[in-house]
Parts: C-alpha cells; structure tokens; sequence
C-alpha cells in the first residue's frame, strides 16, 4: 500500500493557532508602541478587540489552517476592502516594520518565519492604493 505524504502547512510549521495568536498580539503591541507604527494605529479603532479577533481568523486560514475566516466575511477581497484607507509606501513599511518583529518574536523556525515575511511582504505590497504605484498599471486595459 502506497502512503502519500501531506506537506505540513505554514500554520502546522509555525505552531498552530497559540502561534498565530501570539503573532498578531505581539503585532498589535508593537503598533501600539513603535513610534514608526503611530500613522498606521492611527487608522485603526482605540480598541483592537476586533481587529485583533478578524487578524487571527484571517491568517488561521490564510496559513493553511481551519477556515475561520471566509465562512464569516466571504472571500478577503483585502485590497477592496482597505481602499478607503490611504496606504502608500509609508504605511506599508510599518506595517512591515511591526509584522518582521511580530514574526520574530513568535515564531521560532526560521524558515517558516522567513517564507511567512516573504508572503506577508507581497500582499503587504499589493495593498498600497495610493496613486502611482507600480501595480497600478495592472488594473488598466489597452
């Protein structure tokens, strides 16, 4: 009998759900304490109970893990959803900044910490909609 091997998800990698909830909470501490991060806590509610729970569920999912997320909110459409929020270059590197230290601090293999970034940096460019950024030009048509 042949036995196929499932590759382990970055959510099995990382540790599971007590790593993704130390992630964003250690995510969130450092936008509420890094100087670089004031713009961007700024956009958010004083509370980020929220914020926070949608955070966890989102990258369970995102991850590779149980599906809390799109049950709830349908597809993420993240970059629909955050238009009416001004993010530039600025902002995505705060975001960045706080998200690396976040990384670092909960999640011990280095690969998986490495592969997540990589991941979390793409999307975290994808998000700018200021005007004149590079991935405008995707949205338009000859």
């Amino acid at each position: 009998m042949d036995v196929i091997e499932r590759e382990e998800t970055i959510f099995e990698r990382i540790g599971g759900a007590d790593a993704v909830d130390r992630l964003v909470d250690s995510f969130y501490r450092r936008m509420d304490t890094l100087e670089e991060a004031r713009g961007i806590r700024a956009m958010h509610a004083d509370d980020l109970a929220a914020t926070r729970d949608i955070l966890k569920r989102y990258l369970s999912e995102w991850t590779g893990g149980p599906r809390l997320y799109s049950p709830e909110k349908g597809h993420p459409r993240l970059h629909q959803r955050h238009l009416g929020i001004p993010i530039g270059e600025a902002e995505r590197d705060a975001w960045l900044l706080c998200m690396r230290g976040a990384l670092e601090e909960a999640v011990a293999d280095r690969h998986a910490r490495d592969v997540l970034y990589d991941k979390m940096a793409s999307l975290a460019d994808w998000m700018r909609n200021l005007p004149g950024n590079p991935h405008d030009d995707r949205h338009r048509h000859p």
